[in-house]
Parts: C-alpha cells; structure tokens; sequence
C-alpha cells in the first residue's frame, strides 16, 4: 500500500511541477497529462541531482529549482520540434512527411 501512495504522490507532484514549468513559457504546448507528469519528475530528478553535487549531501532539489530544470526540459522538448522559445512547434504526428 505504500509504494502505491508513494507513487501517486509522485505522479501529483511531478503534475504540479510540469504545469509550472509549462506556464513559465509563453505559447501553447502540444503534450498531454502524462508527458506533463514525466517532464515535472525528471526536472525534480535533476534538480535534487545537483543539489546533491552541490550540498554532498541528499536533499531535496525545492520546488523553484525543480520548476526551473522542468522549464529548461520543457524548452528542449519545444526545440525537437522545430520550436523556439515564444513559439512552440509542430504538435507531435502533424508534420509535414517527405
């Protein structure tokens, strides 16, 4: 039963921290709620990361620099798809084929 309530939290948590991350940039983005949920979890991976190469010790990333890792990842996901910062690209499946 634990390991089923830890990951429903960190399913919740890594949604909070997604849809932060995707508010901080303007425009639209073409991802659902999972790929929201696995963006918020691995920018708080990588925030919690280096914070461990930075403190030595394991704590937590936070929250503001979770969101900000979650934003750069949100960014690079705008980037592979022909995107930029303002703008956010092809939605996945609609490109043009050859």
């Amino acid at each position: 039963m634990d390991v089923i309530v830890f990951i429903i939290a960190l399913f919740v948590s890594g949604l909070l921290v997604g849809a932060l991350a995707r508010l901080a940039l303007p425009g639209k983005d073409p991802m659902g709620i999972g790929r929201t949920a696995l963006i918020g979890i691995a920018g708080s991976f990588a925030a919690g990361l280096v914070s461990l190469a930075i403190f030595g010790e394991p704590r937590s990333g936070g929250i503001v620099i979770s969101v900000l890792f979650a934003t750069v990842i949100v960014y690079l996901v705008r980037r592979s798809r022909g995107g930029s910062l303002t703008e956010p690209g092809a939605a996945p499946g609609r490109g043009e084929r050859l």
